[in-house]
């Protein structure tokens, strides 16, 4: 099984990547938060920087663009293949209310002849590999069948499916009937995303789906660092590495961002996902959230691994 590391905004950047590279450095491909594709060719600094090849090196990284304008992504291709990356991925999933609004991410599905012509000038023009990450549609799980009839006229490097329309956002369960006929419709490869947190789920979507090669999973790993070795190889997450881990994403945001504000948002973000791998964790998640220095957060942290042992997932 081949596993990605599906981009997740403010989470998943640099830091914690290189971070998740050294210590469990079992994924396959990581892909980058979306980087807005502009009419004027720039990026922003936050965002070139996350994908400077100084700041991944040693493992595999998809930079994902996010537009409805075939000739910004054209444009902003060629500027991220100048760093010598060959592939792109375009973002047809992510639900948030303020770029559905503009008709990108999952708005972008409701209009399929745009996007129709819209795939038809970025795989004509590009000069690197392209890859899609969708949703089934952006009102009713049927659209699938009327976008996938349009992704099969394109040779994609890769559809990456995650079953949920964009009303769902992360909510209710995904689709996988339609997710089952997409697998034999897609005349692309076809990568699974969606709802995969435990070594259960993975059994039982491996069982019913025993075609589907690559998994590409995001808030299951934030959840649970340890999940891949434990899918692999049987290896429950062990406290003082989940520790280690921590602790370097921690030393490692500070070298970068000022203020312990900007420092605890990152950090708290991580806990969101984090906290319920503890048991009991409910007082110590409440010291983490309301902590406003970092020496306070610190001691937090600290009592929550020496007073807590972490679950079996």
């Amino acid at each position: 099984m081949n596993f990605y590391f599906a981009p997740m905004e403010g989470l998943t950047g640099y830091i914690y990547r290189n971070a998740y590279h050294d210590f469990f450095n079992q994924i396959d491909k990581y892909f980058s938060p979306f980087i807005a594709a502009t009419q004027n060719y720039t990026f922003k600094s936050r965002d070139w920087n996350d994908i400077l090849p100084e700041n991944n090196q040693g493992l595999i990284l998809v930079p994902q663009l996010l537009t409805n304008n075939a000739t910004d992504f054209i444009n902003a291709s060629k500027k991220i293949k100048t760093l010598g990356y060959n592939e792109i991925n375009l973002n047809l999933g992510c639900p948030s209310g303020t770029v559905v609004s503009k008709n990108k991410g999952s708005g972008f599905l409701a209009k399929k002849a745009e996007l129709d012509a819209f795939l038809d000038e970025i795989f004509t023009h590009s000069i690197t590999k392209i890859s899609i990450k969708t949703r089934l549609g952006k009102d009713q799980h049927d659209e699938f069948y009327e976008l996938i009839e349009i992704f099969n006229k394109y040779p994609m490097e890769e559809l990456i499916i995650h079953p949920r329309i964009q009303k769902d956002f992360y909510k209710n369960t995904p689709n996988l009937e339609i997710f089952r006929d997409a697998l034999s419709l897609s005349k692309n490869p076809v990568c699974y995303n969606g709802d995969i947190f435990s070594v259960e789920d993975y059994r039982k979507f491996t069982e019913d789906f025993p075609d589907v090669g690559t998994l590409m999973l995001g808030r299951g790993l934030l959840a649970n660092p340890g999940l891949i070795p434990e899918i692999t190889g049987g290896r429950q997450l062990e406290k003082a590495l989940l520790k280690e881990f921590h602790d370097r994403i921690y030393e490692d945001y500070q070298k970068i961002l000022f203020g312990d504000r900007n420092v605890l948002f990152k950090m708290k973000e991580l806990w969101f996902y984090m906290i319920p791998l503890f048991a009991d964790s409910a007082k110590h998640a409440k010291k983490i959230k309301k902590a406003e220095r970092l020496y306070d957060y610190e001691a937090a942290v600290s009592s929550l691994f020496r007073e807590r042992e972490i679950l079996s997932v």
